[in-house]
């Protein structure tokens, strides 16, 4: 079996995608709008994408920024348009106005995928309870991954609370795995892979000219040999 730790990058278009995937990238995280800290694409950038890669692809479903779930109904008409497009894995989370997840738009959105596998994004590091937010989305259809950075202030903060949860995967609410990212370095992982964490999510790590540049082959591919040790 293999050990082989996935990197996730964030990819805004084609030339990202391409770029993320010859630089070694397991799966694309994609999205438009990250001054909006990533809103769904559009179907047509989908396409494009999809067209020019052959690896997994998770697409955000988020019309604003902040974690509130807003006009669900929107949601899931946009959800059910992106799979007849052939969108099959996807990322997701909602908090309610208490700090707690938004159970009834998860369940709704997460109803309309048909099984497909999605990701809880960083909406559980500005949770009221970790915890309990986990415990309440146990079982639920197609989570299979939490996308976290451990503390709304990213991984230099959160390093504990990654490392606590490590500690309990498998447990219930903790099957999941987790997806490091949120102020991720190439100096954090050595910790973190020797704690087991075997996910990273990486954005503006994979831009050296910053989000109004392109991904870079390069940068990618730093991260995949430190990943794999090499």
């Amino acid at each position: 079996m293999s050990t082989r730790a996935v990197l996730e990058v964030i990819a805004l278009d084609a030339e990202d995608a391409v770029a993320a995937q010859a630089g070694g990238a397991d799966r694309l995280e994609l999205v438009t709008d990250m001054a909006a800290d990533g809103l769904t694409p559009s179907a047509g950038t989908f396409a494009a994408i999809r067209a020019a890669v052959d690896i997994p692809l998770r697409v955000m479903l988020r019309l604003a920024d902040g974690f509130a779930a807003g006009e669900v109904d929107r949601l899931v008409d946009v959800a059910l348009r992106l799979r007849e497009q052939g969108a099959d894995e996807f990322v997701l989370g909602f908090l309610g106005p208490d700090g707690g997840v938004d159970l009834d738009a998860v369940e709704r959105v997460a109803g309309v995928l048909g099984g497909c596998r999605w990701t809880f994004h960083r909406a559980i590091d500005r949770a009221a309870d970790r915890d309990a937010l986990r415990k309440a989305l146990d079982g639920m259809s197609g989570l299979d991954t939490y996308l976290t950075a451990g503390s709304a202030d990213g991984v230099d903060d959160g390093i504990p609370t990654l490392l606590a949860e490590a500690a309990r995967q498998g447990e219930p609410g903790y099957e999941q795995r987790i997806l490091v990212g949120g102020g991720l370095r190439l100096e954090h992982v050595p910790r973190l892979l020797a704690a087991g964490l075997d996910g990273f999510h990486i954005g503006g790590a994979a831009r050296p000219g910053g989000w109004e540049g392109p991904v870079s082959v390069g940068a990618v591919a730093e991260w995949r040999a430190v990943l794999d040790g090499v």
